[in-house]
């Protein structure tokens, strides 16, 4: 196994398996295959007396905490670290936060269907106004959280012709019952957002753009994106309403790093999931480097070489040229460090309803 592991920082809007759905499109099966010791963080479920925690709670209990737990099992000096959707941003503040004080335990920085810079935040700035935030911020302060079926109804909206009408159609009109394939169960198995966290990041993110802007705040200070100097691996989806892929790569002039750049077809999840002999995949792949001229995503388009197939291998590549030579497999968990192993995968909290 290579020595540095990998640790994906999921979003906490739905459950964390997406990237381990099948053994045929998991990616997390796909990266052990490639030498690497996986870590995912499965974030709970929260309940009302959760409502507290906040986006500092995520960081530093959260992201910091695996980061450690994934160093104290592998014996491991850094991380590739990996976030994707919501993840993204929280990692791309804990990655700020660490450059600023000088932690260089991130080997690398990967980023899926991920943003920094809010300002074209895609079709959810629909549901995303001074308005809404206050009117969500009273029914989450009622309960302590966001329910899971307000959070999936959003999304449902915004693809309301794939979501809600062809599946009414399909089912009601037609009479034909589909079987659910492994995104769509994964689809359904929604999550809650506890109050102080999600108001935060709606607020601070969404309606402030204080990451870009240099305004977020991490231990009394506020955090520079252009800290980070780690090499970075970006992923856009070409069709994602979510996290378009123009708003992700805006990090070419946020961060001061050399960027690899991938946009693959698809779109927020589909674009992301997927794995090797996918039929129909493709994707764009270029590299700027940190002092390099900037080009605009127009440029970029036209100066990046279409590849066929998933852009996996292109990514499992990049990540064994910054990773050292093999070493034997760590056992599973440390518990002489404080990490016994607590439960077979998938764990306690992806079962919590």
């Amino acid at each position: 196994m290579r020595p540095e592991p990998v640790l994906v920082v999921p979003a906490w809007i739905m459950k964390y398996y997406i990237l381990d759905l099948s053994p045929g499109n998991s990616l997390v099966r796909w990266l052990t295959a490639q030498g690497y010791t996986v870590f995912m963080i499965s974030w709970r479920n929260p309940g009302p007396s959760d409502r507290e925690l906040g986006m500092e709670d995520y960081r530093r209990d959260g992201l910091l905490a695996a980061i450690a737990a994934a160093q104290a099992v592998t014996g491991a000096e850094r991380v590739h670290a990996c976030g994707y959707c919501l993840g993204g941003p929280l990692l791309t503040i804990a990655a700020a936060a660490m450059a600023r004080g000088g932690d260089r335990r991130l080997a690398t920085l990967t980023l899926l269907a991920a943003q920094a810079d809010f300002t074209d935040a895609g079709e959810l700035t629909l549901f995303i106004n001074e308005s809404q935030v206050s009117l969500l911020e009273d029914m989450m302060c009622e309960r302590g959280y966001l329910d899971s079926w307000q959070m999936a109804g959003a999304f449902q909206l915004l693809r309301s012709n794939d979501l809600i009408w062809s599946r009414l159609t399909s089912e009601y009109l037609l009479g034909e019952r589909s079987s659910p394939n492994d995104l769509m169960a994964w689809n359904a198995d929604a999550t809650r957002l506890p109050y102080r966290m999600h108001s935060q990041y709606l607020r601070w993110l969404f309606l402030e753009n204080r990451l870009a802007a240099g305004h977020y705040v991490v231990d009394g200070a506020p955090v520079a994106l252009s800290d980070i100097r780690v090499p970075v691996f970006a992923v856009g989806t070409e069709t994602d309403h979510v996290a378009p892929w123009r708003s992700a790569y805006k990090i070419h002039f946020l961060f001061d790093s050399e960027v690899t750049f991938a946009l693959t077809n698809g779109g927020h999840n589909a674009g992301v999931v997927s794995e090797p002999g996918h039929a129909g995949r493709r994707y764009r792949l270029l590299t700027t480097g940190a002092h390099d001229p900037y080009r605009d995503p127009d440029a970029w388009l036209a100066t990046a070489p279409t590849r066929e197939g998933s852009w996996w291998p292109a990514w499992g590549a990049w990540l064994a040229e910054r990773s050292g030579a093999p070493v034997a497999p760590p056992p599973m968990g440390a518990p002489r460090r404080g990490y016994p192993p607590l439960a077979d995968a998938p764990g306690r909290y992806v079962l919590e309803r």
